[in-house]
């Protein structure tokens, strides 16, 4: 019986609960369990008339195989084989822990008793139990589950580091020299009341000899309930949990986890031992002393220097694991091959396959991102390929090339936008909402916060951190202070972020990718104006954006009755009205599958790139073609991120041509070009050449005569006279050419001008509508080649007398055509 004992107290704890035999017969209950359960059998038993597999005694050799001591125990088969036994072990999990403990040391001294003792004697033995029927939450926790097994769920807030726990120490007497061993550590640094030496009376002195004590690997984690389990008007609910041997570093900040354990009550031992309490206890015997020597009677506890004892709630772990599985989520963002490909059934892999032999496969996926919004197809492309991704790469010198890719939605009020985020949200099982008006930059990146108890100073994870290896979705991002979207530059482009305060100093992780959202300033978006003019938002993080989409609210009959049909089937009938090709489960699946490949770009597709990346570059250089924001290096980065995630999207190991003019599509779609008024050019040419000195406004060139006969040619407009030459009457419209085609033919013509051997003297008008002209491929008719000179004409008047780039070096000169032009001197070309 002692052997017995020292085996218990050495499994565990001693237990001092007076019933033993109570414990005794549970830990039968409990092996025989163990040795006889099997899955194969009805009812979960096997015996010599139904021989079976014994689930807990294979996984006892797993475990000795992998030298590990966790022994860990579905729920549902001990309930299966007997009811009694779950209804004890749930209900009184604390009390019997330690004789479960032990008989998981006996089922592995009866098969392999070689591997019960090791170097320091005997092994511990844990066992692990999970999959239980009920899910409390933690607003629920009170001192009536205190001891029971229950289950809580919750996202993982805050962790520490993996500290010793000392579990049963030893200590020495230090007047004697004896040695007490399996004191038991009840939360706290416990020694012995009294020496065991009954001839010693010592209480106080204490030696911890740590090479004789039990230890366990310890760790501290913040579980915050999840936000749909968080009534209205209430703020989030956090329980402290500890996490022991095997359990610990199998949860991060951000995880979404179901951990199974027990809630007890331990001593609040931060409160016990502050410097405000041992003040004020100081202060209370200074009272009471004086109380005393003044005669006066003792009012209570308080007058009488007794420290109130503060306890606290917390959870012990026996087992945790992720809820992604059992939610019918799929962690697409788990990059590693093995992993992901063990856990596809031959089943899914067959399923993947058809996926990816349908015909029209882009467009049905597309089909399957927020099924519930109308239209918006460019929309649903590009956040279909931001869950794709590109390829993160490592160079030579140790740099990382980001591959998650940015979106960001700008646009109209009642376009839509959130419930992209809502839906990639709620698609994404790590995945981080948040907004940015109510965001602070230590809330969307890390802060450092002091630890309640020890005192240290420790990391708490902000937003992108939570979402690492995830995406962070943040709705009104517009609305962020200035100095918050400062912080947010290292993590959307090195996807990391650094901290340098209170001592730490430290670089995270923060592989995410952002979803973004944003209103334009003044509530409707102004195509005459640049992007950065719409949104108040700074050229760096405008930058740091592979994907740009303007959505307008622009009034069309069909387009409006389509979006009220399908919005009034939606309220009628959810499940009919939307019906995607596949389901949430399917593409998830698919999309994880997909981003364990790693496309390569051939040489074909690298040439590629480049020329449509100079393409692009051109497009942003000429004159007048203004975009939205400034084309950069940065912009054929996400081409290239683009065409990987297509070549994903596809599961297919290189980078095909097709996938790059793919890209290069909706990077141009995300080039919005800034539209401006329209160039009326003959209310310029009425005003000036109409003027006292005699000169008519038809007047163009003298090799252009036929220009003359028709008055109504003045007033035709530049895209009918190209299509038709077709003369219109006396109130024709006037002659109106884009602002884009006005600043083209303006560069065209000062930069011929600066650079000819005439630049200093001027060039005669004639001549410099010909060199024009002659430069100018796509004409193809006489028509056309009499409406373009004189658009050219119009636009030289324009520029001589109301933008006042161009002067008159030949004032006398009566003729138009005669007269000598050149640049002003301080014009500055853009």
């Amino acid at each position: 019986m002692e052997t017995e004992n020292q085996q218990l107290a050495t499994a565990g704890e001693l237990v001092n609960d007076p019933d033993r035999e109570t414990g005794n017969e549970v830990s039968d209950q409990f092996l025989n369990f163990l040795e006889n359960f099997s899955s194969e059998n009805e009812g979960g038993s096997s015996s010599h008339s139904q021989p079976g597999q014994r689930d807990y005694v294979i996984q006892t050799q797993n475990m000795v195989q992998n030298d590990k001591t966790t022994l860990y125990i579905d729920f549902d088969d001990v309930v299966e084989f007997d009811d009694s036994l779950a209804d004890i072990v749930e209900s009184e999990f604390y009390r019997f822990e330690p004789f479960l403990r032990r008989a998981v040391m006996n089922l592995v001294k009866t098969h392999h008793p070689d591997y019960v003792n090791d170097d320091y004697g005997l092994r511990t033995f844990y066992v692990s139990f999970f999959n239980l029927p009920r899910i409390a939450r933690i607003r629920e926790l009170r001192t009536d589950r205190i001891g029971r097994l229950i289950s809580i769920t919750g996202t993982v807030t805050r962790t520490t580091t993996v500290r010793p726990e000392l579990i049963l120490g030893t200590f020495r007497c230090l007047e004697c020299g004896t040695i007490v061993e399996h004191v038991d550590q009840q939360f706290k640094y416990t020694e012995p009341t009294v020496c065991s030496n009954q001839i010693c009376s010592n209480r106080a002195r204490w030696q911890l000899l740590t090479d004789r004590s039990k230890f366990a690997d310890w760790q501290r984690i913040r579980l915050q309930e999840s936000s749909s389990e968080i009534p209205a008007g209430s703020m989030p609910r956090s329980v402290t949990v500890i996490l022991r041997n095997e359990n610990v570093e199998r949860a991060r900040a951000g995880d979404k986890v179901a951990i199974c354990g027990t809630l007890v009550a331990v001593p609040d031992v931060a409160q016990l031992n502050s410097v405000g309490d041992r003040t004020f206890t100081d202060s209370r015997a200074t009272t009471r002393s004086s109380n005393a020597n003044a005669g006066d009677g003792v009012s209570g506890l308080r007058d009488l220097g007794v420290r109130e004892l503060t306890y606290k709630l917390s959870f012990i772990a026996s087992s945790i694991q992720n809820t992604e599985s059992a939610a019918s989520l799929v962690n697409v963002r788990d990059d590693t091959e093995e992993n992901v490909h063990e856990q596809f059934t031959a089943e899914e892999r067959r399923e993947i396959k058809q996926m990816k032999d349908q015909s029209g496969l882009y467009q049905r996926l597309v089909n399957c991102i927020a099924p519930s919004v109308y239209g918006h197809d460019e929309i649903k492309r590009g956040v279909l390929l931001m869950l794709f991704g590109g390829v993160h790469k490592d160079t030579k010198e140790g740099m990382k090339l980001r591959g998650d890719l940015n979106v960001c939605i700008v646009g109209d009020p009642s376009t839509a936008k959130s419930q992209f985020l809502k839906y990639v949200a709620s698609f994404m099982p790590r995945t981080v909402y948040t907004s940015g008006k109510a965001s602070s930059a230590a809330g969307l990146t890390a802060s450092v916060v002091k630890d309640e108890e020890t005192g240290e100073f420790c990391i708490e994870a902000g937003a992108l951190m939570l979402a690492d290896n995830g995406i962070c979705c943040i709705d009104e991002f517009d609305k962020m202070d200035s100095n918050d979207q400062v912080a947010i530059h290292e993590a959307m482009e090195q996807q990391t972020i650094s901290i340098a305060k209170a001592g730490i100093q430290a670089t995270l992780n923060a592989r995410a990718s952002v979803l973004a959202a944003a209103n334009p300033v003044g509530g409707r978006y102004d195509p005459s104006r640049t992007l950065r003019g719409n949104v108040a938002l700074t050229a760096p993080i405008l930058s740091r954006f592979d994907l740009f989409f303007i959505v307008q609210d622009e009034c069309d009959e069909v387009t409006d009755y389509n979006i009220a049909r399908h919005i009034v089937s939606v309220h009628q009938d959810p499940e009919s009205a939307v019906q995607p090709d596949y389901s949430q489960e399917q593409l998830q699946r698919y999309i994880r599958f997909a981003r364990t490949l790693s496309p390569r770009l051939t040489n074909e597709t690298r040439e590629l790139l480049v020329s449509q990346y100079g393409k692009i570059r051109q497009n942003d250089a000429v004159s007048g073609s203004k975009s939205s924001y400034r084309i950069t290096v940065r912009q054929l980065e996400s081409m290239i991120r683009l065409s990987e995630a297509l070549a994903r999207l596809h599961c297919d190991d290189e980078v095909r041509p097709k996938y790059v003019r793919e890209a290069f599509r909706l990077l141009n779609k995300s080039i919005v070009h800034v539209k401006a008024d329209d160039i009326v050019l003959d209310s310029v040419a009425g005003e000036e050449l109409d003027g006292p000195g005699g000169r008519e406004g038809s007047q163009v060139s003298a090799r252009d005569e036929k220009s003359q006969q028709s008055e109504g040619t003045r007033g035709a407009s530049v895209a009918e006279s190209e299509r038709s030459g077709e003369t219109s009457g006396v109130s024709a419209a006037p002659t109106k050419i884009s602002f884009e085609q006005y600043h083209k033919i303006a560069g065209s013509l000062t930069y011929h001008l600066r650079h000819s051997d005439t630049s200093e003297s001027g060039m005669r008008q004639a001549d410099l509508v010909e060199w024009y002209l002659s430069s100018q491929s796509d004409i193809t008719s006489e028509e056309e080649l009499i409406a373009r000179s004189k658009v050219v004409a119009l636009v030289i008047e324009r520029l001589v007398h109301v933008d006042g780039v161009l002067v008159v070096t030949s004032p006398e000169e009566s003729d138009v055509d005669e007269r000598k032009l050149a640049v002003h001197p301080n014009y500055v070309p853009e």
